[in-house]
């Protein structure tokens, strides 16, 4: 068994496969060394303050479209619920806290998406 790992330990180490190896090495710096050092981050501050801006603009959107969506949660809910108390299941208790705790977090969620990107109060 050691006789096979010291033969592909031989192959693996051979002449042909170090130069390719140190080749490699070579090469595989040169793209690291192609970046800039000059410490100007203007340009990426800037682009930063226009993604910034732009995300800005879509926060009430979001926020009209998480009301939306706890609205439809409600509507949707409210009939499963009633549907399951017309049916007599055992479970309607548990539908009723699962469609309110869905409601409260899209409606938490809504109030909370401004306030977490600075935008007014």
């Amino acid at each position: 068994m050691f006789k096979k790992i010291k033969q592909k330990f031989k192959q693996a180490c051979s002449k042909k496969n170090l130069w390719a190896l140190a080749f490699m090495l070579l090469l595989g710096g040169a793209p690291v060394m192609a970046q800039t050092t000059a410490g100007d981050y203007a340009a990426g501050t800037t682009a930063l303050t226009q993604v910034t801006e732009e995300i800005v603009k879509y926060v009430p959107i979001v926020v009209k479209l998480c009301y939306a969506i706890a609205g439809i949660v409600a509507v949707v809910g409210a009939i499963s619920v009633y549907i399951a108390m017309n049916n007599e299941e055992q479970d309607v208790k548990k539908k009723i806290m699962m469609v309110v705790g869905a409601c409260i977090f899209l409606i938490a969620a809504a109030q909370a998406l401004p306030l977490f990107f600075g935008i007014g109060g």
